[in-house]
C-alpha cells in the first residue's frame, strides 16, 4: 500500500508500482515466516506459524521461494526504473537481515544492558528501512524527484520506528487474546 501511495503522491499509478509492491509484501511475508522459526514462535496474527503447522524445512523453503518470486516482480518494473527500484530494494532488504541479525544478538543480551539507542537502530534496521523503501519506490514509479524521494524514505522509517515500539509494548504487555501473539516476546520481533 505505501508503495501505491508514494506514487499516487506525484503521478497516477503505474502499473511498475504494483510489481514493486507485489515484491515488497513477497519480501516482507518471507522474513515473517524465517523470523518466526529464529524465535520459534507458535502464533502469527492469531494463527499458527508455518514452521508449526508444517515443519521448519517447509517453513525456510515457503520462504526462500517467496524472496524468489519477489525478484520476479521486481524484474517486471519497466527498464526506466528497474535499476533504482533494485537498488532501493536490495539496500532494504539487506539492512533486514542486518537487524534481524542484532535482533538475534539483543536476546542474548540482558535487558537492562541494551541501550535505547541500539534498540532503535535495530527495529529501524529490522521493521522501518521496508517501510521507508516502499514509499520510495513508489515515488520512483510516479516521477518524485530526488529530494522528495528521501522525504518520504525518512518518513516511512520514523513510522516504521513509531509502529515497531508499539508493537513491541503489545508484545510486552497486550492481552494475546486481542492482538493474536505470545506475550512476553523480546523487542523487535
Amino acid at each position: 500500500m505505501l508503495c501505491l501511495l508514494g506514487n499516487e503522491l506525484f503521478a497516477d499509478l503505474e502499473p511498475d508500482a504494483f510489481h514493486a509492491a507485489n515484491a515488497v509484501e513477497l519480501f516482507h511475508n518471507f522474513t515473517l515466516i524465517h523470523d518466526d522459526i529464529m524465535d520459534k514462535a507458535p502464533l502469527r496474527r492469531g494463527m499458527p506459524t508455518v514452521h508449526t503447522k508444517y515443519s521448519d524445512s517447509a517453513a525456510i523453503l515457503a520462504g526462500d521461494v517467496m524472496l524468489i518470486h519477489s525478484y520476479e516482480h521486481l524484474n517486471k518494473v519497466a527498464g526506466k526504473y528497474r535499476q533504482k527500484i533494485v537498488s532501493v530494494f536490495n539496500r532494504a532488504a539487506r539492512e533486514v537481515c542486518e537487524g534481524q541479525q542484532l535482533d538475534m544478538d539483543m536476546e542474548q543480551t540482558a535487558p537492562e544492558q541494551v541501550k535505547y539507542e541500539d534498540y532503535v537502530n535495530m527495529i529501524a534496521l529490522k521493521t522501518s528501512v521496508l517501510l521507508a523503501a516502499s514509499l520510495q519506490m513508489g515515488a520512483i514509479c510516479g516521477g518524485g524527484s530526488e529530494g522528495n524521494q528521501q522525504h518520504l524514505y525518512e518518513f516511512g522509517k520514523n513510522v516504521g520506528i513509531a509502529f515497531q515500539i508499539q508493537d513491541d509494548y503489545l508484545d510486552a504487555f497486550g492481552d494475546p487474546e486481542k492482538f493474536g501473539k505470545q506475550q512476553g516476546r523480546h523487542p523487535g520481533q
